[in-house]
Protein backbone atom coordinates (compact mmCIF):
# COMPACT_ATOMS: atom_id res chain seq x y z
CA UNK A 1 0.00 0.00 0.00
CA UNK A 2 1.36 3.40 -0.95
CA UNK A 3 2.15 5.84 1.82
CA UNK A 4 0.95 9.41 2.04
CA UNK A 5 3.58 12.12 1.74
CA UNK A 6 3.72 12.59 5.51
CA UNK A 7 3.93 8.85 6.10
CA UNK A 8 6.73 8.63 3.53
CA UNK A 9 8.70 11.39 5.23
CA UNK A 10 8.42 9.58 8.57
CA UNK A 11 9.29 6.22 6.97
CA UNK A 12 12.39 7.42 5.12
CA UNK A 13 15.73 7.04 6.86
CA UNK A 14 19.31 6.34 5.88
CA UNK A 15 19.11 2.56 5.67
CA UNK A 16 22.49 1.04 6.56
CA UNK A 17 21.82 -2.62 5.72
CA UNK A 18 19.46 -3.92 3.05
CA UNK A 19 17.80 -7.33 2.83
CA UNK A 20 19.68 -9.01 -0.02
CA UNK A 21 16.84 -11.48 -0.63
CA UNK A 22 14.33 -8.76 -1.57
CA UNK A 23 14.25 -7.05 -4.95
CA UNK A 24 12.38 -3.94 -6.04
CA UNK A 25 9.72 -4.55 -8.68
CA UNK A 26 10.12 -2.93 -12.09
CA UNK A 27 6.94 -0.95 -11.47
CA UNK A 28 8.21 0.55 -8.22
CA UNK A 29 11.68 1.17 -9.66
CA UNK A 30 10.21 3.06 -12.61
CA UNK A 31 8.09 5.12 -10.23
CA UNK A 32 11.23 6.14 -8.34
CA UNK A 33 13.24 6.92 -11.47
CA UNK A 34 10.36 8.93 -12.92
CA UNK A 35 10.47 11.13 -9.82
CA UNK A 36 14.09 11.86 -10.68
CA UNK A 37 13.37 12.46 -14.35
CA UNK A 38 10.53 14.87 -13.62
CA UNK A 39 12.48 16.89 -11.06
CA UNK A 40 13.01 20.60 -11.59
CA UNK A 41 16.38 21.99 -12.61
CA UNK A 42 17.86 25.42 -13.23
CA UNK A 43 16.89 26.70 -16.70
CA UNK A 44 15.21 23.32 -17.25
CA UNK A 45 18.52 21.84 -18.42
CA UNK A 46 18.21 18.52 -16.52
CA UNK A 47 21.99 18.17 -16.07
CA UNK A 48 21.93 14.58 -14.87
CA UNK A 49 22.03 10.94 -15.82
CA UNK A 50 21.12 7.94 -13.65
CA UNK A 51 23.09 4.69 -13.84
CA UNK A 52 21.06 1.81 -12.40
CA UNK A 53 23.33 -1.06 -11.36
CA UNK A 54 22.20 -4.56 -10.40
CA UNK A 55 25.34 -6.48 -11.39
CA UNK A 56 26.78 -7.95 -8.17
CA UNK A 57 30.34 -8.04 -9.46
CA UNK A 58 30.26 -4.38 -10.41
CA UNK A 59 28.68 -3.43 -7.08
CA UNK A 60 31.50 -5.27 -5.29
CA UNK A 61 34.12 -3.35 -7.30
CA UNK A 62 32.44 -0.08 -6.43
CA UNK A 63 32.15 -0.92 -2.73
CA UNK A 64 35.94 -0.95 -2.43
CA UNK A 65 35.95 2.73 -3.38
CA UNK A 66 32.86 3.62 -1.35
CA UNK A 67 34.52 3.30 2.05
CA UNK A 68 33.52 -0.39 2.11
CA UNK A 69 29.92 0.52 2.94
CA UNK A 70 27.71 -2.57 2.97
CA UNK A 71 24.78 -0.68 1.43
CA UNK A 72 26.57 -0.74 -1.92
CA UNK A 73 26.42 -4.53 -2.23
CA UNK A 74 23.37 -5.39 -0.12
CA UNK A 75 20.94 -3.10 -1.96
CA UNK A 76 18.53 -4.27 -4.62
CA UNK A 77 19.41 -1.50 -7.08
CA UNK A 78 22.31 0.92 -6.94
CA UNK A 79 21.69 4.29 -8.58
CA UNK A 80 24.77 6.32 -9.43
CA UNK A 81 23.73 9.90 -10.09
CA UNK A 82 25.91 11.64 -12.66
CA UNK A 83 26.28 15.36 -13.24
CA UNK A 84 26.73 16.59 -16.81
CA UNK A 85 29.73 18.71 -17.76
CA UNK A 86 30.23 19.48 -21.46
CA UNK A 87 26.60 19.34 -22.52
CA UNK A 88 25.48 22.22 -20.31
CA UNK A 89 28.03 24.48 -22.04
CA UNK A 90 26.94 23.50 -25.55
CA UNK A 91 24.88 26.63 -26.15
CA UNK A 92 24.09 25.98 -29.80
CA UNK A 93 23.59 22.26 -29.34
CA UNK A 94 21.94 20.67 -26.31
CA UNK A 95 21.19 23.91 -24.47
CA UNK A 96 19.33 25.37 -27.45
CA UNK A 97 17.58 22.04 -28.11
CA UNK A 98 16.19 21.98 -24.58
CA UNK A 99 15.03 25.59 -24.72
CA UNK A 100 13.35 24.81 -28.05
CA UNK A 101 11.24 22.10 -26.42
CA UNK A 102 9.07 24.91 -25.11
CA UNK A 103 8.09 25.86 -28.67
CA UNK A 104 9.13 29.48 -28.13
CA UNK A 105 9.91 32.07 -30.84
CA UNK A 106 13.56 32.06 -31.94
CA UNK A 107 14.22 35.55 -30.57
CA UNK A 108 12.98 34.48 -27.15
CA UNK A 109 15.15 31.35 -27.22
CA UNK A 110 18.14 33.50 -28.23
CA UNK A 111 17.44 35.80 -25.28
CA UNK A 112 17.23 32.83 -22.91
CA UNK A 113 20.56 31.49 -24.13
CA UNK A 114 22.23 34.89 -23.65
CA UNK A 115 20.82 35.12 -20.13
CA UNK A 116 21.90 31.52 -19.43
CA UNK A 117 25.43 32.11 -20.73
CA UNK A 118 25.89 35.36 -18.80
CA UNK A 119 24.55 33.83 -15.60
CA UNK A 120 26.88 30.84 -15.89
CA UNK A 121 30.14 32.58 -16.83
CA UNK A 122 31.80 31.77 -13.51
CA UNK A 123 30.46 28.22 -13.34
CA UNK A 124 31.49 27.38 -16.88
CA UNK A 125 35.06 28.64 -16.58
CA UNK A 126 36.32 25.08 -16.02
CA UNK A 127 35.09 21.52 -15.40
CA UNK A 128 35.41 21.83 -11.63
CA UNK A 129 33.14 24.87 -11.47
CA UNK A 130 30.69 23.33 -13.91
CA UNK A 131 30.46 20.20 -11.74
CA UNK A 132 29.85 22.42 -8.72
CA UNK A 133 26.71 23.79 -10.41
CA UNK A 134 25.37 20.65 -12.07
CA UNK A 135 26.01 18.50 -9.01
CA UNK A 136 23.81 20.78 -6.92
CA UNK A 137 21.04 20.28 -9.45
CA UNK A 138 21.25 16.50 -9.08
CA UNK A 139 20.40 16.77 -5.40
CA UNK A 140 16.92 17.98 -6.29
CA UNK A 141 16.39 14.76 -8.23
CA UNK A 142 18.01 12.77 -5.42
CA UNK A 143 15.60 14.11 -2.80
CA UNK A 144 12.60 13.43 -4.99
CA UNK A 145 13.72 9.86 -5.70
CA UNK A 146 14.20 9.14 -2.00
CA UNK A 147 10.73 10.42 -1.17
CA UNK A 148 9.20 8.53 -4.08
CA UNK A 149 10.94 5.38 -2.84
CA UNK A 150 9.51 5.91 0.63
CA UNK A 151 6.00 6.31 -0.83
CA UNK A 152 6.42 2.79 -2.23
CA UNK A 153 7.87 1.43 1.00
CA UNK A 154 11.36 1.22 -0.50
CA UNK A 155 14.35 2.21 1.60
CA UNK A 156 17.30 4.32 0.51
CA UNK A 157 20.56 5.77 1.76
CA UNK A 158 22.22 8.76 0.05
CA UNK A 159 25.97 8.22 -0.07
CA UNK A 160 28.62 10.89 -0.49
CA UNK A 161 31.34 8.78 1.13
CA UNK A 162 33.25 7.55 -1.89
CA UNK A 163 36.50 8.18 -3.76
CA UNK A 164 35.14 10.05 -6.75
CA UNK A 165 37.97 9.52 -9.23
CA UNK A 166 38.23 5.81 -8.45
CA UNK A 167 34.49 5.28 -8.83
CA UNK A 168 34.59 7.10 -12.16
CA UNK A 169 37.41 4.83 -13.32
CA UNK A 170 35.50 1.67 -12.36
CA UNK A 171 32.51 2.96 -14.32
CA UNK A 172 34.78 3.90 -17.23
CA UNK A 173 33.28 7.39 -17.40
CA UNK A 174 34.36 10.10 -19.79
CA UNK A 175 34.64 12.77 -17.10
CA UNK A 176 34.55 15.53 -19.68
CA UNK A 177 30.93 14.50 -20.22
CA UNK A 178 29.81 13.11 -16.85
CA UNK A 179 31.09 13.04 -13.27
CA UNK A 180 29.77 11.16 -10.24
CA UNK A 181 27.70 13.39 -7.98
CA UNK A 182 26.10 11.08 -5.42
CA UNK A 183 25.22 7.40 -5.01
CA UNK A 184 21.80 6.07 -3.99
CA UNK A 185 21.33 2.44 -2.90
CA UNK A 186 17.70 1.29 -2.92
CA UNK A 187 16.18 -1.78 -1.28
CA UNK A 188 14.43 -3.03 1.83
CA UNK A 189 15.58 -2.64 5.42
CA UNK A 190 16.72 -5.51 7.63
CA UNK A 191 16.45 -3.60 10.91
CA UNK A 192 13.75 -1.25 12.11
CA UNK A 193 14.76 2.36 11.90
CA UNK A 194 15.75 4.28 14.97
CA UNK A 195 13.61 7.18 16.19
CA UNK A 196 14.05 10.11 13.82
CA UNK A 197 15.92 12.96 15.47
CA UNK A 198 15.20 16.46 14.19
CA UNK A 199 15.34 19.98 15.58
CA UNK A 200 12.03 21.54 16.57
CA UNK A 201 10.27 23.47 13.81
CA UNK A 202 10.29 26.69 15.82
CA UNK A 203 14.07 26.42 16.22
CA UNK A 204 14.79 26.33 12.48
CA UNK A 205 12.06 28.54 11.03
CA UNK A 206 12.04 32.32 11.04
CA UNK A 207 9.16 34.22 9.46
CA UNK A 208 10.05 37.60 7.97
CA UNK A 209 7.04 39.85 7.37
Amino acid sequence: MEKTFEEAMNFRHACKIFDETKKISNEDLNYILEAGRKSPSSFGQEPWKFLVITNDELKAKLRVHCWDQVQITSCSHLVVVLAKIEEVRDYEGEVRRKFNRRDLPKDMVDAYIIKYANHQKEYFSNDFNTFSWTSRQTYIALGNMMTAAAVKGVDSCPIEGFDKEDVEKVLNLDTKKYQVSVILPLGYRVKEQSIKQREKLEDIIEFIN
